[in-house]
């Protein structure tokens, strides 16, 4: 067991479902439990992208001594039920409980087991503005992308163990809730500690990174999540890397592998599968000079990561027209909101898309037969792991 941290045990217990929400717990468990070893539980999904790289920051949990529990909860129709079966000793012994994600079903129903006092939330992205103002104003806790749309049969039957967490996530006499979180909070619910999470694990662990002369971009999953249209992405894409001189494109996990290689052809990017987050990615480097990036959680994270570097991250406004009708009445606001409360970044108008040369049309899947490559950064010594599993 390494000697950053002492023997993990059951006392603290951490959810992940994301590498990023990983991560997190890692910089919370460094800014505010120096020593403590943690019993961190991986609920892992099924995309094998986000397996592997939850498999990586694994690793790196390892590394700073805490237990890593890798559960295959999404491993057929019986595995919620035998998770939550074997998980629930340890969410009774458990005094502190570290969480991810709020809104996730599956840590709603764990939230219902624990007896833990200190409860604490840690990032999930651009997420957690949206769950701070929800707990702040009293509402149910629902995903931005998804607000004002007439809740689902699932959610009606669900709503119970809902209403539950969000019980549990309140403060109160005998229960302490705090958040752990890089993302400003202009609404701050009554009773609950915020601290700031500075990255400081990154920064302490990874770096400084080599700097390139030219410009990189990040991906965003909004075509994903149903709230910009694809073709319309595209041609934004097209338009930023041309217009700053971008050659490299940063996937973001959950981008589509069809997408991936629409865009490719149409933009002659070189599109990159990071094997681990996006700040640690960068801060190992080598990383361009300035950093392209749509409104998400990266336009307040890489700033942090890379602070005391010269890399400089600019963040391109979603224009509304670029909306799919589908879109939750909430999406703009939401999006402008991302941006505009994001300090040490330059700030990009949406620019008028210019043709992409050999344009590719969004729904076909094929494109010319030597488009920009697909490649993986490659993990530094000690990261060597399965990719998925």
């Amino acid at each position: 067991m390494s000697p950053r941290a002492g023997n993990a045990g059951p006392h603290t217990l951490a959810f992940v479902e994301s590498p990023v929400q990983l991560l997190n717990v890692l910089e919370w468990a460094h800014a505010h439990a120096p020593g403590v070893g943690l019993t961190l539980v991986v609920l892992s999904p099924v995309d094998p992208m986000t397996r592997g790289q939850l498999r990586r920051m694994s690793d790196l949990a390892r590394d700073e001594g805490h237990q890593v529990r890798w559960e295959e909860a999404r491993g057929g129709p019986l595995a919620p039920f035998q998770t939550i079966g074997g998980l629930s000793g340890l969410l009774r012994r458990a005094r502190r409980v570290v969480l991810g994600d709020p809104f996730s079903r599956y840590v709603q129903l764990l939230l219902t087991i624990t007896r833990a006092r200190d409860l604490v939330v840690v990032d999930d992205g651009t997420a957690t503005m949206e769950f701070v103002g929800q707990l702040a104003r009293g509402e149910r806790l629902v995903r931005w992308h998804r607000k004002g749309g007439r809740p689902g049969p699932r959610d009606v039957v669900f709503a119970p163990v809902s209403a539950s967490a969000r019980r549990r996530l309140t403060p109160g006499e005998r229960r302490h809730i705090e958040i752990f979180s890089s993302m400003p909070m202009e609404e701050t619910p009554a009773g609950v500690t915020v601290r700031p999470n500075t990255f400081a694990w990154t920064r302490t662990r990874f770096g400084p990174p080599r700097i390139t002369k030219g410009a990189d971009m990040v991906g965003t999953s909004l075509v994903e999540t149903g709230v910009v249209d694809d073709g319309r992405y595209l041609e934004a894409v097209h338009a930023l890397a041309t217009a700053h001189g971008a050659t490299r494109y940063f996937a973001h996990r959950r981008e589509s592998t069809d997408k991936l290689h629409r865009l490719a052809a149409a933009t002659g990017l070189e599109i990159v599968r990071p094997e681990l987050p996006l700040e640690l990615i960068a801060r190992r480097g080598p990383i361009g000079r300035t950093v392209l990036s749509f409104p998400s959680t990266v336009v307040h994270t890489l700033p942090l990561a890379l602070s005391g570097t010269e890399v400089r991250v600019a963040v391109c406004d979603i224009d509304p027209a670029w909306l799919t009708e589908n879109a939750s009445p909430r999406a703009q606001g939401f999006l402008s909101g991302v941006t505009g409360t994001a300090r040490d970044v330059h700030r990009l108008s949406p620019t008028a898309p210019t043709p992409a040369p050999n344009p590719v049309t969004p729904t076909s899947p094929s494109g010319p037969t030597d488009p920009a490559p697909f490649t993986a950064t490659p993990p530094s010594a000690g990261l060597v792991g399965p990719a998925a599993s």
